[in-house]
C-alpha cells in the first residue's frame, strides 16, 4: 500500500463526498416528489409516508411497491417484487466490497444502508481515480449517502403534502429516467462498459413485457456477462 494511503483525513474524505453528490441531488428532489405523491395516492399518511421512505430508502423499489399497496396486493408480493428490482444492490455491493473489505463488520452494514444507484456511481468512479485509506474510502462514501438522504426524504415529505396539488403539467415523472441516465453516462468510459450497458438496455426493452419485472435483472446478467466477454477478448481481468 502506497504511504499517503496511511493518511486518514475524515473530514476532508466526508467533505468531497458531500461534493460529489450535490449536483446529483437536483435530480433527486422531483424523484422524491413522485414518491411522496404515489404514497399519497396509495393512502399512506405523512409519518406512515416517511417512515416507509425511512426505511426502505430505494426510489424505483418505493414506487413500484407503493402502486403495489394503493391496489391491496398481498403484502408478500410486495416485498418479493421490491426485492427483485433491487437485485442490482447485490452487484453494487459486491463491487464495492474489495474497497471496503478492511473496514469493520459495523461499518459495513451501516454502510449498506445507505447503498443507492447514486451512491454507488459516485463512489465507485472516486475509487477507481483516486486512491485512498479505506477508512477514508468509507468516510467519502457516507459524504456522498448524507445529503442525497437528506434531500430524498425532504422530497418524499413535500410530495406528501403537496399531494395532488402538483400540476399534472410538470413531468415529474421524466425524472427519473434522467437520474439513471446521469449515473450511466460517466461510467462508461471503454469498451466493455458501452457494450455492457448497449447489451443490457436492448434486453430490458424486449424483456419488458415479463412479469414482476423479472426482464431488469435479466438484462443485468446479460449485460455483464457480454461486458464481462468483451473485457476477456480485450486481456483484462
Amino acid at each position: 500500500m502506497p504511504p499517503d494511503l496511511h493518511a486518514l483525513d475524515p473530514a476532508a474524505s466526508l467533505r468531497a463526498g458531500v461534493r460529489a453528490m450535490l449536483p446529483i441531488t437536483v435530480g433527486i428532489a422531483p424523484f422524491g416528489l413522485i414518491a411522496g405523491v404515489a404514497a399519497t395516492d396509495a393512502g399512506l399518511g405523512l409519518a406512515e409516508a416517511v417512515g416507509f421512505s425511512v426505511l426502505v430508502l430505494a426510489g424505483a423499489a418505493q414506487l413500484t411497491s407503493l402502486d403495489l399497496i394503493g391496489r391491496d396486493t398481498p403484502v408478500l408480493v410486495v416485498i418479493a417484487t421490491a426485492l427483485i428490482i433491487n437485485l442490482r444492490m447485490l452487484m453494487y455491493s459486491a463491487s464495492l466490497a474489495p474497497e471496503l473489505s478492511h473496514l469493520s463488520r459495523a461499518r459495513r452494514l451501516l454502510g449498506s444502508y445507505w447503498l443507492t444507484d447514486q451512491t454507488y456511481a459516485v463512489t465507485i468512479i472516486r475509487f477507481r481515480d483516486v486512491e485512498q485509506a479505506p477508512v477514508d474510502r468509507f468516510w467519502f462514501y457516507l459524504g456522498s449517502a448524507l445529503p442525497l438522504w437528506v434531500v430524498w426524504q425532504l422530497a418524499t415529505i413535500g410530495g406528501v403534502v403537496a399531494g395532488g396539488a402538483v400540476p399534472e403539467a410538470i413531468p415529474l415523472g421524466f425524472a427519473l429516467p434522467l437520474a439513471f441516465i446521469s449515473l450511466l453516462v460517466p461510467s462508461l468510459t471503454d469498451r466493455p462498459a458501452v457494450v455492457a450497458a448497449i447489451t443490457a438496455a436492448v434486453v430490458a426493452v424486449v424483456a419488458a413485457p415479463l412479469p414482476a419485472n423479472s426482464g431488469m435483472p435479466l438484462a443485468a446478467f446479460i449485460g455483464i456477462l457480454v461486458g464481462w466477454v468483451v473485457a476477456l477478448r480485450r486481456g483484462r481481468t
